[in-house]
């Protein structure tokens, strides 16, 4: 194991002057303190996961309202916005954003259908993550199989603190594999030292995101404070105002007359070669020049959720020549947008594949 005793990137830094902070609150108020955590990355993942299951029959109904901050490219205060949910069962929530002159609200029913509502200009991307960082920061099964992707663990200094950090690295050719890895070049999740808590997370070099004053909710762990930085720069935070009882009957949870129906939420898979054709942005990936001066080249393959809007709204990498490249790959394709993919004369979320190609002499 590494043991790193300098900050790994400045925005990691800063989030740790927080965190040290909010370890008191983790202390009084999260469910079930253990001793420490279990040495493997993989038992990590699985002590944490129960903590981390917003979606469980178990769960009594809720509503949460939280507001947040936007920042615009020089990191300054711009737009402020609201985030509300709404969770009566595994099948029957809603979520609603609202700021000045923009609404977007979603409601999944109980027959499986969604329906969605909005006024003014679409979300951001980083709106749309608020929630999932709120409820489902972990990485998903199928991103820790054990045949595509290999666990390192390493203990990471910020601001005086060690916390135990997983970097989750797809397998690649083996002159990939061997190579030392730079701590969050990869998706990286660090948690706190005693408790299976999320504290912050960071990948591909660029975005971090970490988890303050941590509480306990139904016996699961949410971050009342929340923070988003692209590179150094702040690019939203948020606070959780409050977490109330929710009756299943609310009103709030059912559509109005005029949403749009849009049938079950299921993103349908288009061939690579057809998403191609649709692409309207394109951002060239930097080849990098760890790889060059390597003789490296091949293709990144990357699995890409494109939403109903036409942006990247998920990436994966499936498998890279080197990790460099797999980075580049994942910070220029993250901007790319396409015409929005109709089905049957509506807009649908599509799962595609995007092969990526860097060729030395190019």
């Amino acid at each position: 194991m590494r043991c790193y005793s300098i900050p790994i990137m400045r925005f990691v830094y800063i989030a740790a002057l927080s965190l040290a902070v909010s370890l008191t609150v983790l202390a009084q108020q999260a469910p079930n303190p253990a001793p420490g955590l279990p040495t493997k990355p993989s038992e990590i993942f699985a002590a944490a996961a129960p903590f981390y299951d917003f979606t469980s029959p178990e769960l009594k109904p809720w509503h949460l309202k939280a507001t947040y901050q936007l920042y615009d490219e020089k990191g300054n205060p711009s737009s402020q916005g609201s985030y509300e949910y709404w969770w009566a069962s595994p099948k029957v929530y809603r979520s609603t954003w609202t700021r000045s002159g923009t609404t977007h609200t979603t409601w999944h029913t109980a027959d499986g259908k969604y329906a969605d509502q909005e006024t003014g200009e679409r979300l951001n991307f980083f709106e749309y993550e608020l929630q999932a960082a709120l409820f489902s920061p972990l990485p998903e099964s199928g991103d820790l199989d054990p045949k595509k992707y290999r666990m390192e663990r390493e203990t990471v200094s910020l601001g005086g603190v060690k916390f135990p950090c997983i970097m989750v690295i797809p397998l690649m050719p083996q002159h990939g594999q061997t190579q030392i890895v730079q701590v969050g070049l990869f998706p990286t999740y660090c948690f706190a030292s005693q408790l299976p808590a999320l504290r912050a997370s960071f990948s591909f070099g660029t975005l971090a995101m970490e988890f303050n004053n941590i509480v306990n909710v139904q016996n699961r762990y949410l971050a009342r404070e929340l923070q988003f930085f692209e590179g150094k720069r702040k690019i939203l935070s948020a606070e959780v105002d409050s977490v109330t009882d929710l009756s299943p009957s609310d009103p709030a949870l059912t559509p109005p007359a005029n949403a749009h129906i849009a049938g079950d939420h299921k993103a349908v898979t288009i061939a690579d070669s057809v998403m191609a054709g649709m692409l309207v942005k394109k951002q060239a990936p930097v080849y990098s020049q760890d790889a060059k001066d390597a003789h490296i080249s091949g293709t990144v393959v990357l699995r890409a959720l494109i939403g109903k809007d036409g942006k990247i709204h998920e990436l994966h990498v499936v498998s890279a020549p080197w990790p460099s490249l797999a980075a580049s790959a994942l910070q220029a394709v993250s901007q790319w947008e396409y015409k929005p993919y109709l089905l049957n004369g509506e807009t649908v979320d599509v799962d595609t594949e995007v092969n990526v190609i860097f060729a030395l002499g190019n």
